[in-house]
């Protein structure tokens, strides 16, 4: 398998995915602005999205992934067919209770949540609401992730990829079409994210049929393999519980500020997913299963370049992401959301949390390239420790930041935290001697940054002032920012080729 051609069309199905989340975006962005309502649904769906990272991509996709692939290298079908089938058993039980569990305790999660709402009773009560249609989302796209860690490691890495369309395109119907049928009318969406879970889980599973992988009701709770990943993700739990409480703080920080800080922050958290997930998500969840075979075959020399090859093509990429969403954060801005109830002060505030992001692009992505060096190793712990220091750092840097900045003070923290945490994972890889950079790491950078340099200077002429972008029709912003991306992107890209970057020089084979 040649992993550039696999991250290229990892990329490629995520791309639509994204497409049709900003789609979604602008959509709800059009209809109901930056407000109550939106900031209602964004807490209320943000909850069962924080567990998801605990039970499907985060915690258990950690401990599970590296698992299957031994049990698929080492042990043969049949074992592998059993190991699904018992994990997936106890994973549908527990979500279910945890589900319900939810749905029942939703004012208490919402009180200690977003403890601000609670001095407007409308919108806390819509946020109840919401979260009780919300919750039960998190039972499907678990379950959904399950399934995508058992494509992932037999290499069908572009279901999982393509995936998510199907939530975009039930949250997109629900805006346009159902929500004059609902009172308020974001109860809606709400509704598109229960629909999407759903949508999402079914799709997969032809696929799964296809490779006689369908897990099927079989309760063993005594399965070695399951306590192997229960004992692995013990720790995982822990730490993925750390991030997520610290998302969670930031949410309680965010509802004690003005009306519209978690909508600003939400879209402008939208935009950074999409260089995260088209190269961060894609990237780690092609390397994980690389590197747990790596590991299994004790190829030692191989994992460590491998993990080199993904630090690479995420400097590569993530430096110029990070400056061209700085510079055209207005631009971005405004093509994407600015319309209908979204107003120029919501771009003005939603710029100021996009420009405290991309300070930490690079650092995001790093982490989602670094930790698999040690999931796949089955070491958690060394995760879990570095994030209890980047959790005591977000919070006191919000403390330090918040009276200043108010909610750009949020995403400042998180991106710069993120920096930290793949700086401590950096160097433990190195000190345990999992990894070894390989040679010509201080050219490489050199003719990253001057190509970046030549892409800034270009986008800073070629843009114009911010204020020119607050006026036109949609379609009119839209073209626009197409050329000037377009032109940035061909700026960097040339000034690689000159320097003597060749695409074929990143191909690299895999498990």
């Amino acid at each position: 398998m040649n992993l550039l051609k696999a991250v290229a069309a990892v990329s490629g199905m995520t791309l639509l995915s994204r497409i049709t989340g900003f789609i979604r975006e602008m959509l709800i962005a059009r209809a109901f602005g930056a407000g109550l309502y939106t900031d209602a649904f964004f807490v209320a769906f943000r909850i069962p999205n924080l567990l998801r990272r605990l039970f499907a991509e985060g915690a258990f996709s950690q401990a599970f992934v590296p698992i299957l692939a031994e049990y698929k290298t080492k042990r043969g079908a049949e074992a592998t067919q059993l190991l699904i089938d018992h994990v997936a058993t106890l994973l549908s039980i527990i979500l279910f209770i945890i589900s319900a569990i939810g749905v029942l305790l939703a004012p208490a999660i919402v009180y200690v949540s977003a403890y601000g709402f609670t001095s407007n009773p409308e919108k806390f009560s819509v946020t109840v609401t919401l979260l009780k249609i919300c919750f039960p989302y998190l039972l499907f796209i678990s379950l959904t992730s399950l399934s995508a860690g058992i494509l992932n490691t037999y290499s069908h890495f572009k279901v999982p990829a393509f995936t998510p369309v199907f939530l975009n395109l039930a949250m997109i119907v629900a805006a346009l079409f159902g929500a004059p049928y609902f009172d308020p009318p974001v109860l809606a969406l709400a509704w598109g994210v229960f629909v999407g879970g759903v949508l999402q889980l079914m799709f997969q599973v032809p696929f799964l049929l296809k490779l006689k992988l369908m897990p099927r009701f079989r309760m063993n709770f005594s399965d070695p393999g399951v306590w192997r990943i229960l004992k692995l993700m013990g720790p995982s739990v822990f730490g993925v519980s750390i991030s997520q409480i610290s998302l969670l703080i930031n949410t309680f920080f965010a509802s004690f500020l003005i009306t519209g800080s978690v909508s600003w922050l939400t879209y402008a958290d939208r935009l950074m997913e999409f260089p995260t997930a088209l190269l961060g998500v894609a990237l780690g969840t092609i390397l994980l299963p690389s590197l747990s075979k790596h590991h299994a075959e004790k190829s030692t020399e191989e994992y460590s370049k491998l993990l080199d090859w993904g630090l690479r093509l995420t400097m590569l990429l993530t430096l110029p992401a990070a400056t061209a969403l700085a510079i055209l954060s207005i631009p971005l801005i405004t093509a994407l959301f600015k319309s209908g109830a979204f107003t120029p002060n919501d771009v003005w505030m939603t710029r100021q949390a996009l420009l405290a992001y991309s300070v930490g692009l690079t650092g995001i992505v790093l982490v989602k390239i670094l930790a698999p060096g040690f999931y796949a190793r089955q070491n958690i712990k060394t995760p879990v420790k570095i994030a209890v220091i980047t959790l005591i750092a977000t919070q006191l840097m919000n403390l330090i930041f918040i009276s200043h900045l108010k909610h750009a003070a949020l995403a400042l923290s998180i991106g710069l935290s993120a920096s930290l945490n793949a700086g401590l994972l950096y160097y433990k890889l190195r000190r345990h001697d999992i990894y070894q950079p390989q040679p010509g790491w201080t050219m490489f950078l050199l003719k990253v940054i001057i190509s970046v340099a030549a892409m800034a200077g270009v986008l800073w002429v070629i843009m114009g002032t911010e204020a020119s972008w607050l006026s036109g029709t949609l379609l009119e912003r839209v073209i626009r920012l197409t050329w000037v991306m377009a032109a940035g992107a061909g700026t960097y890209f040339a000034s690689l080729a000159i320097l003597g970057f060749r695409l074929k020089d990143f191909a690299r084979r895999g498990a």
